[in-house]
């Protein structure tokens, strides 16, 4: 497949990062109700995840408003014809 067919949408990254979030959640709760198979490597392994969640929600942030200066600079580009 060609990749410059490919199209992404905002509802299509907004569900993958949905998912990947719950994953995370997920684990945490396995892991904080059975502390007593919580190993340190486990537990780095978690907070590694939970930064990658963390850097994803903010691309998607920054996107979303990199979208929305452009929307606003066609906006007024339109308005000062």
């Amino acid at each position: 497949m060609d990749p410059r067919m490919l199209s992404l949408s905002f509802m299509t990254l907004i569900k993958a990062y949905q998912k990947v979030q719950s994953r995370l959640v997920i684990q945490v709760r396995t892991l904080a109700s059975n502390m007593s198979t919580a190993t340190p490597g486990k537990f780095i392994l978690i907070q590694f995840q939970m930064s990658n969640v963390t850097q994803i929600g903010e691309s998607i942030s920054n996107l979303i408003g990199q979208v929305n200066k452009v929307i606003n600079n066609a906006v007024s580009n339109q308005q000062s014809r």
